[in-house]
């Protein structure tokens, strides 16, 4: 029997739409919220490819009060706090909770290597401290340090600490961390990993957060129902479309530069502009005009709609 949690589904990482100028684009939030709840999917702002950590306060700050604004009523907002400051993380908890996020996620901070207690602690001082409920982030790509699930399923029964975002790509991982949480009501195991989006989903995980879902929403929230439904052939064959848009922009490229690839993608759905945080930068107009040519021809042989 399936158990319903409160934190669950799909959950898109969104981009942080910014101007030439490096100021929010608040239109373009709009219209990326508006995208979201067309294909009944929840934002989670200002995470990994939200760019956060090159943001500076103002502009993390308007992006909250912006999704707050064109939150949908009813509707799961979830904001990113990590900071390699902690009493920044924790003011920035308040910020989210005076404008309606339901949960907020955290990293490791990336700075200084950690062992296993100083993890530990971290997560519960911080939890302690926020007044918001708490998803711990794990992200050895961007933190260089993975969390022991030994630790997480240790946090996981603080009373303000309510599920995990996993993106270690670990097939191992995953199975032990469905077995370990699938059957808690309280807590919520989250996959960062596209790649095995409709594997986690029919073995139990609760959610995904699926980079590629900035583009095509859809195809995620079509692959939750088909593995509601018990038709895993339905989400394999979605989970080949997740894998070929997400290629499309991250096959060959660093993190920092599929970032850019994803917004320019974004450009032709009428989305958002493709600028970028210093330190990341933009690819060059050849490179522009082929990723907009390949994607209009997935999109159609993959009869997807933007």
């Amino acid at each position: 029997m399936t158990i319903k949690k409160k934190y669950s589904g799909v959950v898109i990482p969104a981009v942080t739409p910014i101007t030439a100028t490096y100021q929010l684009d608040e239109g373009a939030v709009e219209a990326m919220f508006g995208n979201f709840y067309k294909h009944n999917v929840s934002p989670f702002i200002l995470g990994t490819t939200g760019e956060s950590a090159s943001l500076s306060n103002h502009v993390k700050t308007d992006y909250l009060q912006a999704a707050s604004k064109f939150k949908k009523e009813g509707s799961m907002l979830y904001a990113g706090i990590s900071s390699n400051c902690f009493e920044e993380s924790v003011d920035f908890a308040k910020q989210c909770l005076d404008h309606g996020v339901d949960a907020v996620a955290a990293t490791l901070p990336s700075y200084y290597a950690l062992n296993e207690s100083q993890m530990q602690r971290y997560f519960e001082l911080l939890a302690d401290a926020i007044p918001v409920p708490l998803i711990i982030y794990n992200i050895p790509a961007t933190t260089h340090m993975s969390i022991p699930l030994a630790i997480i399923d240790t946090l996981s029964h603080h009373e303000n600490i309510v599920g995990t975002k996993d993106s270690e790509r670990s097939d191992e991982r995953l199975q032990q961390s469905i077995a370990l949480w699938k059957d808690r009501q309280d807590f919520s195991h989250f996959l960062g990993w596209a790649a095995r989006s409709a594997r986690a989903m029919i073995d139990g995980s609760d959610g995904l957060i699926p980079s590629t879902g900035n583009l095509v929403p859809g195809i995620y929230n079509d692959m939750k129902k088909a593995v509601e439904a018990g038709d895993e052939e339905k989400a394999f064959q979605l989970q080949h479309a997740s894998d070929v848009f997400g290629n499309l922009y991250q096959g060959g490229r660093t993190l920092g530069e599929s970032l850019w690839a994803l917004k320019l993608l974004m450009r032709e759905a009428v989305l958002c502009q493709p600028f970028v945080m210093p330190p990341l930068q933009s690819g060059s107009d050849e490179e522009a005009t082929k990723l907009a040519a390949d994607l209009r021809n997935l999109l159609v042989n993959e009869g997807v709609a933007l």
